[in-house]
């Protein structure tokens, strides 16, 4: 497995765990008709996005250098 591969495979987890953190922060007391509110911790939430960006920027770092290291190598056999 390549770098590229793990840096996708780590975007595409960031992502699902950014979704689902906002999913849980928008729906937050939306359905307060009915009896069975769930409680949301929104700061443990607001922690899982920040999370969620942090993993999203270094794994797009990881992808720039990995691509960056290719061109070099490129360059150099070329």
């Amino acid at each position: 497995m390549d770098v590229s591969s793990i840096a996708l495979e780590g975007l595409q987890q960031a992502n699902a765990q950014l979704e689902a953190a906002a999913t849980a922060i928008a729906t937050a007391g939306s359905d307060s008709n009915s009896g069975n509110v769930d409680v949301v911790d929104l700061s443990a939430e607001m922690v899982a996005l920040m999370s969620a960006k942090t993993q999203l920027d270094l794994n797009l770092t990881t992808l720039k250098t990995a691509d960056q290291m290719q061109q070099s190598l490129v360059d150099v056999k070329g």
